[in-house]
């Protein structure tokens, strides 16, 4: 039997171990102590879109992208996963009401998890692939790739050896994997990164999208007049709360969460500016990187906290300008500032005529009460090189996943990693 090895227990290394466990030996290496990567750890929001968290249908046909996003979906449903269903109707109509207001929104089939009930479905499915023969090393860290005529992966535990890998690392991972592309000669380009604030207002305000729409993420796209850049909303987070999230050990930013069963007063969701760079900086990774730490350094090691009146007004914010605010931070451990001294001209004028634009689909999410915190940064990594099935210039690596650069999000991740697994049946045929 062919001996596989998956690096990262996210779900493109998750999703490939289901479609390999059959007829493979397989292995999963993950460096923390639990499965499920940034976004099945934390939240669990679930966009079935062949076009949302990256483009399926680079890979495939769109009959089959639609095919394997359904299949992820009674995956997760077998699981513990609740159907929370969507109006149509109701997310056309809001799609006609964006476009008269020049954004651009997305009807997308959606489901939640919810950052309480994410334990008991990724436990769920770890002991599923566990019946099936699948190994999970845990709190291991691979130090080293070797291609030779196996695939030798180094770690802090000793040394795992296989006849083909799947490198899924995440977007935690990234800067391993760059590293480990570089090593093994393996081709590289950049993506761009997305900067921006993660956005907290009343629930009220996205109530009637949310609750009477059932639309729980919904995904607004909006082309700035000043500058024509691409700003979008990302992760929306009703009756939630903001945290801090390290994307290093010393480099951190916000995100949010939304549980099932605890609720906040606050709805909160990033509000994103895609950023590309061209000669001489072409790297993204660090320009982000650079980002995060003038901001973080800006609040003396806290995230930054500002009013949207401060922000409009170019004032910093203090305790006592936030505390007139309608809305109560749910993230105390922040510092009021000045998020334009941290962000460049153009991301502030970006950010600012997005919420001016968005307020007009969203009455109330433009208030000078409105909290931003920041910075919030999607890094997604540098593009691996493949062919259509993840294959690298070297035959018997694939690469799956966020920190690959193939995919944006839950699904798409799990959907590449089944693609890499199918990839490599195909050669043992």
């Amino acid at each position: 039997m062919n001996k596989v090895l998956i690096v990262g227990a996210g779900p493109a290394g998750l999703f490939a171990a289901q479609q390999l466990a059959d007829s493979c030996d397989v292995t999963i290496i993950e460096q923390k102590n639990c499965i499920g990567g940034a976004g099945l750890y934390s939240d669990g929001k679930m966009n079935f879109h062949p076009r949302i968290g990256g483009d399926l249908l680079e890979f495939l046909s769109d009959g089959d992208a639609i095919k394997i996003l359904e299949e992820i979906k009674q995956t997760f449903k077998g699981y513990g996963m609740k159907d929370v269903g969507n109006d149509w109707e109701k997310l056309i109509e809001l799609e006609r009401r964006a476009t008269t207001a020049g954004i651009k929104f997305i009807p997308i089939r959606q489901n939640h998890v919810g950052s309480d009930y994410l334990p008991k479905v990724m436990n769920n499915f770890k002991i599923d692939l566990e019946k099936k023969g699948v190994k999970f090393k845990l709190n291991t860290k691979v130090l080293d790739l070797v291609s030779k005529e196996q695939i030798t992966a180094k770690t802090d535990k000793g040394s795992e050896e296989a006849d083909y890998a799947i490198i899924a690392p995440g977007r935690a991972g990234s800067l391993w994997l760059i590293e480990m592309a570089k090593k093994l000669d393996l081709k590289m380009r950049f993506n761009p990164v997305d900067i921006g604030v993660r956005v907290e207002a009343l629930n009220d305000v996205l109530k009637e999208i949310v609750v009477d729409y059932q639309c729980w993420d919904p995904k607004f796209h909006i082309r700035t007049h000043q500058y024509d850049d691409d700003v979008r909303t990302f992760c929306v987070c009703p009756y939630g709360f903001v945290v801090k999230e390290f994307y290093e050990k010393d480099i951190f930013g916000v995100n949010g969460h939304s549980m099932k069963d605890k609720k906040s007063n606050n709805c909160n969701f990033a509000l994103l500016v895609r950023t590309k760079l061209t000669e001489p900086l072409e790297n993204t990774t660090d320009y982000g990187r650079s980002i995060a730490k003038q901001t973080n350094t800006l609040g003396g090691g806290k995230p930054i906290l500002q009013r949207l009146r401060d922000l409009r007004t170019g004032v910093r914010s203090t305790w006592e300008r936030i505390e007139k605010s309608y809305v109560t931070p749910t993230l105390r451990d922040v510092t009021p500032g000045d998020i334009s001294m941290a962000f460049s001209y153009r991301t502030v004028t970006d950010i600012l005529e997005a919420l001016d634009k968005l307020e007009k689909v969203i009455p109330g999410v433009g208030s000078d009460s409105t909290l931003l915190y920041a910075p919030e940064i999607k890094f997604y990594a540098m593009r691996i090189e493949t062919n259509k099935m993840l294959q690298t210039a070297i035959p018997n690596i694939f690469v799956a996943g966020d920190g690959a650069g193939v995919s944006r999000g839950i699904t798409i991740a799990a959907a590449t990693g089944m693609i890499a697994a199918n990839g490599i049946k195909s050669l043992i045929k």
